[in-house]
């Protein structure tokens, strides 16, 4: 299955002025919405920058232009029936992701269950037939960059699992390793040590101070590049900003 192709339409100003102050207006916003295109023709340069590398890597690489269209792909991916798991994700709940491995297509090993069990799930993941996770930086070189406090999320996309399907959006994409690393300690782990409410130094202060905290949430570092098994690792790139 192929990416689905970016398709960027022209925007064209269009509406009739009745004075200067609406030609103004007028131009303004067209303006703007001209842009809002240029960034996105921008961004989706990346994305196929991205794809390219992907694959060059020997991982499956998908489009979906809106958050709305994952579902439709991951059903694409997985047979029904299949064992699911996930790592802990925003972008997965924010994708609708979690509520459809919940929606009894599939059976979910479910770590946000009542009364679930949640470190028995961790280690029942290894053999779920598919894991899904999204990931803290995606590199136009086609990498995957993850940083982890208790290991169960990296390992499970390293080893176990017969398939592992990333969801990221775009926001996501950076340059190279060295970015990733600064995305990791500027964004995603103070975001994620908030969330979590985690007794973390960057979650008060807003960014990695290379603590020795017992709330510390950088613990385990993987970069993900050239897979021996091609294909076991599927990621989805969404037009949209998703997660941390």
């Amino acid at each position: 299955m192929s990416a689905v192709p970016l398709d960027i339409q022209n925007v064209k100003r269009t509406g009739k002025a009745s004075g200067p102050d609406h030609n103004r207006s007028d131009e303004m916003t067209a303006e703007g919405k001209a842009m809002d295109q240029n960034l996105r023709k921008i961004m989706d340069k990346r994305i196929e920058k991205t794809i390219e590398n992907l694959k060059k890597n020997r991982m499956e690489a998908y489009y979906a232009p809106t958050k709305a269209e994952v579902v439709s792909l991951v059903d694409q991916l997985c047979r029904p029936g299949e064992t699911v798991a996930a790592g802990g994700s925003m972008t997965l709940f924010e994708a609708g992701v979690i509520d459809h491995l919940n929606s009894g297509k599939y059976h979910h090993l479910d770590r946000y269950a009542k009364n679930a069990d949640v470190q028995r799930v961790m280690r029942e993941a290894f053999f779920a037939d598919t894991y899904f996770t999204s990931t803290n930086a995606l590199t136009e070189e086609g990498e995957l960059y993850n940083v982890d406090g208790n290991g169960n999320r990296v390992a499970a996309m390293l080893f176990g699992p017969k398939q592992v399907i990333v969801v990221a959006g775009y926001n996501k994409i950076v340059a190279d390793g060295e970015e990733a690393v600064r995305r990791v300690e500027k964004v995603a782990a103070p975001a994620n040590a908030v969330r979590l409410g985690l007794p973390a130094p960057c979650a008060t202060v807003g960014e990695c101070v290379h603590c020795r905290s017992d709330g510390r949430i950088c613990c385990d570092y993987v970069r993900m590049g050239m897979q021996r098994t091609p294909g076991r690792v599927k990621v989805i790139i969404v037009g949209e900003t998703l997660g941390y």
